[in-house]
């Protein structure tokens, strides 16, 4: 009888482990993808679009395709990528959840309205890519935040309010080829990064300060703009510090001085708010009456109330002279790579962008005015018409209108506020159509010209209210200076210009291609962003990889996706951007074949679709469709 309990016991104690075996395996394999995802989504406080993350429908992945929106999947249907940008999720990133996914590498939650400290994203010690930008994370990292993180190559944490120093922990993962910390409140000193392959950095717009180290001094001047400590190449120099009882000493000294230099400054600061700021322009342009009265310093020299100080171009203007935009309310828009940008709002008159050129000095004092003049005489709805110009010697001033809706670039490229729309593929479609008309009626005005526009690019792409193009800084070739053209151009990142410094009429062609692929894909095209010719590889060479050796759909910017039943027709778009990015001249496409082929595209693949189903969801905008040799034919390489 004993011996019958005893079995019996062990027949229970057999089947209970079964049990816990069975569910156990069900709750670690396969079809549990799905409930972790549905309880990552319910940790959220706002998940309305990850709408088809069901446990009761189809499972997430299917081999290698993607079936609920956000994932990108391994062949063996495991997670590698949760997508989840643009969405508008609240709440807080619960990374317990998410280490139950043990093929997952890339994590981003890019644009949306997350808040609180960083995540405890060592606990993900496999990921490869963390994107974090443009959320409302803050506080400080703490130091071992990124520890045993091995595999991390790209971080972006831009546009957040994180402060602090930069952990040590993210300083020393070796693989780090990208780090993106702009529009942060970070402080200290920036660190000395060890790392060879870093390709990316950005720190601007923090409250770094002292010396910029060694390892970071190849970067781009921008990449550390708006640091107000910061110092040492590629910024200025840094200054002699000097000990703090000399410095008490001096001010001891000068310190009546000092007193009497502030009440001078503020009452030479009271006139000032009068008058437009511009910087030192406004001391050079007509703050001193003996040199504006100067013909030698001046044009014709014709100052005085007229205001011929100011050649107009365009007569369907009310005349304003260089004193009115000296006492217009005033606004710096920026400093690019030809000079500082003003925004001047005329008493009882127009907003006007004031745009000072320090390297125009081509040509003569008459072949200028020509050249003003001639543009003067454009006219075309894609471009941004010359209202005025402001000649002397060493600096001249252009005068245009000025267009609210900002560039495409920052359309592209900036923070998306809330309740601003998202470019869709009509709306881009619209855009390349206008740049392209734009382009083709400066081919026709400039015949002569290797390059009419010779500086096309996204942030020179202006949109008014409807979205319709504006191309500004076009046809300036003839009148900057050469050695700052082949410096700060786009054009001279040509492969022609690169090689052989011989710009042609098929080099403009080449920027328009550039442009396709960026508004196709939403990346900014890195290599615009370091002066002199050529630069790392271009936006050309990365889509090439992508369609050689993934699915089409890996190319397109997500937002943009959403329009459905246009896969199609922007394929057609893509390969026109490849075919405008030709490396070989020969076989680059000239300017009417590529304004001819943009014309025929339409918004959608069939026009006959109900306008009301043309938009879908994130997991349908990926086609598993391959691009073929046949599809697309070009070189990048020479």
């Amino acid at each position: 009888m004993a011996h019958k309990v005893a079995c019996w016991h062990l027949m229970m104690l057999l089947f209970y482990f079964l049990v816990t075996a069975s569910h156990f395996f069900v709750t670690s394999h396969g079809a549990t993808d799905a409930e972790i995802l549905v309880n990552f989504k319910n940790s959220l406080s706002t998940n309305s679009l990850l709408y088809d993350w069901n446990v009761s429908g189809i499972p997430p992945c299917t081999g290698s395709n993607d079936n609920w929106v956000g994932l990108r999947c391994n062949n063996d249907s495991t997670i590698d990528k949760l997508l989840l940008e643009n969405m508008g999720l609240k709440g807080t990133i619960d990374i317990d959840i998410l280490m139950q996914l043990p093929t997952l590498r890339t994590l981003s939650f890019m644009n949306n309205s997350f808040e609180g400290p960083m995540p405890e994203v060592k606990k993900l010690s496999s990921l490869r890519n963390l994107y974090l930008s443009n959320n409302n994370f803050s506080g400080k990292i703490d130091k071992d935040a990124f520890d045993g993180m091995s595999s991390l190559k790209e971080v972006y944490l831009a546009h957040n309010e994180f402060t602090g120093e930069i952990p040590r922990s993210l300083v020393l993962v070796q693989k780090l080829t990208k780090l993106s910390l702009e529009g942060n409140q970070f402080d200290g000193n920036l660190p000395d990064f060890p790392q060879e392959n870093l390709t990316v950095f950005n720190a601007a717009g923090n409250n770094f300060k002292g010396q910029i180290p060694t390892s970071l001094a190849d970067f781009s001047p921008s990449s550390f703009a708006g640091n107000q400590g910061l110092c040492g190449k590629p910024l200025p120099a840094c200054k002699s510090s000097r000990k703090k009882t000399v410095v008490i000493i001096v001010v001891v000294v000068v310190s009546v001085v000092a007193l009497s230099a502030i009440v001078v400054f503020a009452c030479i600061r009271s006139r000032q708010n009068k008058t437009l700021k511009f910087k030192d322009t406004k001391k050079k342009f007509g703050d001193d009456k003996k040199e504006a009265q100067s013909s030698d310093q001046f044009g014709d020299g014709k100052m005085g109330d007229s205001g011929q100080n100011l050649h107009f171009v365009r007569y369907d203007r009310n005349r304003f002279d260089l004193q009115d935009l000296l006492r217009a309310s005033a606004e710096v828009l920026g400093s690019g790579t030809f000079g500082s940008s003003y925004k001047a709002v005329l008493l009882d008159g127009p907003a006007m962008v004031v745009k000072r050129f320090r390297h125009m000095s081509n040509v003569g004092k008459e072949g200028f005015h020509e050249h003003m003049r001639k543009l003067g005489t454009l006219s075309h709805p894609n471009l941004l018409p010359l209202v005025a110009y402001y000649y002397r010697k060493e600096e001249k001033l252009l005068v245009s209108d000025f267009v609210g809706n900002g560039s495409l670039a920052s359309h592209l490229h900036g923070k998306r506020s809330p309740g601003k729309p998202w470019i869709d593929w009509p709306t881009r479609l619209r855009i390349i159509k206008g740049v392209a008309k734009g382009l083709a009626y400066l081919y026709k005005e400039f015949p002569t010209l290797a390059l009419p526009h010779g500086h096309l690019k996204s942030s020179n792409v202006l949109l008014d209210d409807t979205f319709e193009p504006l191309l500004t800084d076009y046809a300036l070739v003839p009148v900057v200076n050469k050695d700052h053209s082949q410096q700060v151009m786009v054009a001279y990142k040509s492969p022609e210009c690169s090689q052989s410094d011989r710009p042609n009429r098929k080099t403009d062609v080449w920027s328009l291609g550039i442009l396709i692929l960026e508004i196709l894909t939403g990346k900014f095209p890195e290599n615009y962003l370091t002066q002199g010719k050529g630069g790392d590889a271009d936006l050309a060479t990365w889509v090439n990889s992508v369609v050689r050796e993934e699915w089409t759909g890996e190319v397109f910017d997500m937002d943009m996706m959403r329009t459905k039943n246009c896969e199609g027709e922007m394929l057609k778009l893509l390969k026109i951007g490849m075919c405008c990015c030709e490396w070989n001249l020969e076989r680059r496409w000239d300017l009417k074949v590529a304004v001819a082929k943009i014309e025929e595209l339409k918004e959608r693949d069939n026009d006959n679709d109900d306008f009301s189903n043309s938009y879908a969801s994130e997991g349908e905008v990926y086609s598993s469709r391959a691009v073929t040799d046949d599809d697309f034919s070009f070189s990048v390489n020479g």
